[in-house]
């Protein structure tokens, strides 16, 4: 077979390496405090990879368990503490919209995961720095970052173009619309210069910057179109289905694609996707992980010194 499978692990090593030498060269210590108010098995899952990897990477992690009640004060009393330079949730914690709310309780100055208010508006917008100077770039969500850090990876984003429309000529169609992974990734493609297939039960969504990127930032527009369509037109096929019992149908899909899963089951037959695509990545957790790590380093550094070091 043709098909390369790559792991995340493989993808994820250099960042990590990256930050392990990082944080040992300027002897820094980011802390990183992780709230669990669930009992959900994924979210403690999550919690351990975490763990793991800070432990390897030398950043401090603190896993806290609370009550989803007492949440709210436990996050402001970490907004408040100068030793913590970095928030995160577990969630779901109340699985509607006050879990939004918990999201903007954390301090946009320690939101690792970049989940506030304010960095999902520049997202969407395609605001890509904090300030005027371009020296503080935005937090972007962990898992969509980390698919985009996977695309860059195999080589579907091209170097040559300018930054900011290096998808130009992509077509990719993304599996799951959901608030936090699959309509950020959506929208963070489409600004990269991709026109992007956006899937969920209601129906597919085309996510684009018009003709010759034309617009400063995506437009969504409805469409008609099913996944058997658009399978087939789509260079990247991305998936993040949370049920064992969704498989995407592979004889539909583009000869050479590269197909992508994030979901923590498996959305595409392993042995028949191999048939048809060019590179399989069946899962992306890793680089998640080291994504929230650079987003932490970031955001240590803008409160400590003003400016990132890394890219």
């Amino acid at each position: 077979m043709s098909c390369k499978v790559v792991l995340a692990q493989n993808i994820s090593a250099q960042y990590r390496d990256e930050l392990k030498n990082t944080i040992k060269a300027r002897g820094i210590r980011p802390k990183l405090v992780g709230f669990l108010a669930n009992d959900d098995p994924a979210a403690g899952k999550y919690a351990e990879w975490t763990a793991k990897t800070c432990a390897e990477t030398g950043v401090e992690f603190e896993l806290r368990k609370c009550s989803r009640n007492d949440l709210e004060d436990k996050i402001v009393e970490a907004n408040e503490d100068t030793n913590v330079h970095g928030i995160m949730v577990y969630y779901p914690v109340f699985g509607d919209r006050q879990d939004q709310y918990l999201q903007n309780v954390v301090s946009v100055a320690k939101d690792v995961e970049g989940l506030h208010h304010k960095y999902v508006y520049n997202m969407y917008h395609n605001i890509r720095f904090l300030d005027d100077a371009h020296a503080k770039k935005c937090i972007l969500p962990c898992t969509p970052l980390g698919i985009v850090k996977v695309m860059e990876y195999v080589g579907v984003y091209n170097p040559i173009l300018p930054y900011g429309n290096r998808l130009h000529g992509r077509v990719v169609c993304v599996i799951n619309r959901s608030e936090i992974v699959g309509r950020p990734l959506a929208a963070l493609l489409a600004n990269d210069g991709a026109k992007v297939y956006s899937v969920d039960i209601n129906g597919i969504q085309e996510f684009h910057r018009g003709v010759g990127l034309q617009l400063k930032r995506h437009e969504v527009s409805e469409t008609t179109l099913k996944v058997e369509d658009v399978l087939p037109l789509s260079d990247v096929v991305i998936t993040g289905v949370p049920t064992p019992n969704y498989k995407v149908d592979s004889s539909k899909i583009k000869d050479g694609a590269v197909c992508i899963n994030f979901s923590t089951f498996k959305n595409f037959d392993g042995e028949e996707i191999k048939k048809k695509a060019s590179i399989y990545v069946p899962a992306v957790g890793k680089v998640t992980v080291a994504m929230l790590e650079r987003n932490l380093v970031r955001l240590y550094d803008y409160q400590t010194q003003g400016t990132s070091t890394t890219a």
